[in-house]
C-alpha cells in the first residue's frame, strides 16, 4: 500500500484579508499545527505571524512555533522565506536564508524552501486596469545560496514548481550542490495563472518530467488558489504525496486547515493508499 505523505500549509502570506480563516499569531498557529499533525498530517508548513499583523522571518518567532508544536508532536516544520520587501527589493541571499541558518543550527529543521526560479502571480480574472501582479523573484545566486544552507546543515531542499522548467533548474542545482534528496512540490493553480490547472494532463506532463531530471525523488500535488482534490487519485496511483491547507486553497474558502487534512485522509484511504507517519516520512528521506 502506498504511503502518501500529507502536508499542512497553514497560512501562507494572504493575511485575513484574502483567507480569513488563516492562523496569524503564535498562539493560533501552534494549535492548528499540533490539530492538523493529530489529524492526520505528516509535515507541517507555516509562515510567522506574531499578533495578526505582517508576517515575520524573525527566528525566534518561529522558534516559538516550532518548538510549541513539537512539544505536543513531533512532526517537521518548516518555514517559508522572504519575497520582494516594501519597495520592491530583493533581500540579500545571506539575509534572505538567515533564519533558515538560525534554526538549523539549533536542530529545529528538516525542510527548507529553495524556489528554483522565478514567477508573476497573475490572476486569471484579470483585466486591463488591473494592477500588475507581483513578482517572486528567486535569482540563482539565492538558489544557490539557499542550497548551500540545505548542504551545510544536513536538510532537504523543498522546491516549489511553479512552471514545469523548475524542475530542470532545480534538479541540476541539487546535483551541482551535492544537497539532500530535495522534495518537489507542484503548484497548481486556477486563480493565479502560473503552471497547470489542477487537470490529469499537467500532472501527466510533470511527473514524466520528474522522471527525466529527478527520477526517484519524491513529489506532491500543491499549488495556490486551487483545489486539488480532483487530482488526489491520479497522484496515489501515480506515487505522489499531497499538500494541503489555507496556504494553498481557493482564497475565500469558508474550510479550515482541520477539515482540508481530514478531507486528504478520507480521500488517500477511499483512492487504495494509507497516510504516512511521520516516521514513515523520514525514513523515506533518509534513503537520500
Amino acid at each position: 500500500m502506498h504511503k502518501v505523505w500529507i502536508e499542512a500549509a497553514l497560512n501562507g502570506p494572504w493575511s485575513r484579508a484574502r483567507q480569513s480563516g488563516i492562523p496569524d499569531t503564535i498562539d493560533a498557529i501552534i494549535a492548528e499545527g499540533i490539530a492538523c499533525a493529530e489529524a492526520g498530517a505528516a509535515i507541517v508548513h507555516t509562515h510567522a505571524y506574531d499578533g495578526g499583523g505582517p508576517q515575520t522571518f524573525d527566528w525566534q518567532v518561529y522558534a516559538r512555533i516550532i518548538e510549541g508544536i513539537r512539544a505536543r508532536i513531533d512532526v517537521p516544520v518548516y518555514p517559508s522565506i522572504p519575497g520582494l520587501d516594501a519597495r520592491g527589493n530583493v533581500a540579500d541571499p545571506k539575509a534572505r536564508f538567515a533564519h533558515i541558518g538560525a534554526l538549523a543550527e539549533r536542530g529545529l529543521l528538516e525542510f527548507a524552501v529553495v524556489d528554483p526560479g522565478s514567477v508573476n502571480f497573475t490572476l486569471t480574472a484579470t483585466h486591463a486596469e488591473s494592477k500588475p501582479a507581483e513578482t517572486y523573484l528567486n535569482p540563482e545566486t539565492h538558489i544557490r545560496r539557499g542550497l548551500d544552507v540545505a548542504r551545510r546543515y544536513g536538510i532537504h531542499p523543498a522546491f516549489a514548481i511553479y512552471e514545469p522548467g523548475f524542475i530542470r533548474a532545480g534538479a541540476a542545482l541539487a546535483r551541482a550542490s551535492g544537497v539532500k534528496t530535495p522534495v518537489y512540490r507542484f503548484m497548481f493553480s486556477q486563480q493565479f495563472a502560473f503552471c497547470f490547472p489542477p487537470r490529469p494532463y499537467g500532472l501527466a506532463a510533470l511527473v514524466a518530467l520528474m522522471e527525466e531530471e529527478a527520477s526517484g525523488a519524491p513529489w506532491m500535488v500543491s499549488g495556490l488558489g486551487v483545489d486539488i482534490t480532483p487530482l488526489i487519485p491520479d497522484t496515489i496511483a501515480r506515487g505522489g504525496h499531497l499538500r494541503v491547507g489555507l496556504e494553498d486553497a481557493l482564497l475565500g474558502s469558508t474550510a479550515t486547515n482541520i477539515d482540508l487534512v481530514e478531507d486528504a485522509v478520507r480521500m488517500v484511504r477511499a483512492h487504495g493508499g494509507e497516510p504516512a507517519t511521520t516516521a514513515e516520512v523520514r525514513q523515506a528521506l533518509a534513503k537520500g
